[in-house]
């Protein structure tokens, strides 16, 4: 037993964890090119790095799918409750702060 399942459990959970990533990691995915358009979402692409943490907790499960609800939900509050687009989202995403 490894913190108190089976390792068949663990195994289950990890596993419906990663799925779960992969479809919301997709479907927002899907939802930013759907209304910015790939075309401008590769050409306002900045070169921001994804944090250590981010990585890593791709081994974690339910954790990267807790980080892209996260990021929807800044999205809705923070950009399209104020008025800003999808795309200044996008730029805000994959541009690093210190360079604007």
């Amino acid at each position: 037993m490894i913190a108190g399942m089976y390792e068949q459990d663990l195994a289950a959970y990890i596993i419906f964890g990663l799925i779960l990533n992969f479809l919301f990691s997709i479907l927002f995915g899907l939802y930013l090119s759907k209304n910015i358009g790939l075309e401008q979402m590769m050409h306002s692409k900045g070169d921001k790095e994804q944090s250590l943490f981010v990585k890593l907790s791709l081994f974690i499960p339910y954790v990267k799918m807790l980080i892209t609800l996260y990021r929807v939900a800044i999205l809705q509050i923070y950009f399209l409750n104020r008025g800003y687009t999808h795309e200044e989202y996008w730029i805000y995403l994959t541009t690093n702060t210190e360079d604007a």
